[in-house]
């Protein structure tokens, strides 16, 4: 039970899946109330440091590991000609497309700048949301 590697692989690239995809979740929404607040003021530095330090401490490294363990278990699970895997990596790429945006825009606000207004933070939070549904499908049904 304890010498699987792909099955350690396995529950260490969920663990890591999860914990980048709640800072997925949650980046947005703190952007969200940041972009209504006035430049400069003491919940803006507050916002700043929240948004950092949840995008450098979990987010980027978690992201990490879900692409460094995600390659290894696909390796050692032989699973790079499989359709699905293929659909799945090209989703899990546009959640990195997202994570690099949110990051632009966590420098941007950090310079008090306000790139977006809330409303499109708000829509922009539903992105990540679909990209996981399709992930977790992807993963779970193997439909190719």
């Amino acid at each position: 039970m304890f010498d699987d590697l792909a099955s350690w692989l396995r529950a260490l690239h969920i663990f890591a899946f999860a914990a980048w995809m709640a800072v997925m979740f949650y980046l947005p929404r703190l952007l969200v109330y940041h972009a209504d607040v006035a430049v400069g003021s003491e919940t803006s530095q507050t916002f700043k440091v929240m948004e950092r330090r949840l995008l450098r401490a979990i987010g980027t490294p978690s992201m990490i590991v879900v692409f460094v363990v995600g390659i290894w278990l696909a390796t050692v699970q032989g699973n790079w000609s499989d359709g699905w895997l293929h659909v799945k990596l090209a989703l899990v790429l546009a959640m990195a497309a997202c994570h690099g945006l949110l990051a632009a825009h966590v420098k941007r606000f950090a310079a008090d700048e306000r790139p977006k207004s809330a409303l499109w933070y708000r829509v922009f939070n539903e992105v990540p949301t679909v990209l996981f549904l399709a992930i977790i499908v992807m993963v779970v049904f193997k439909p190719f």
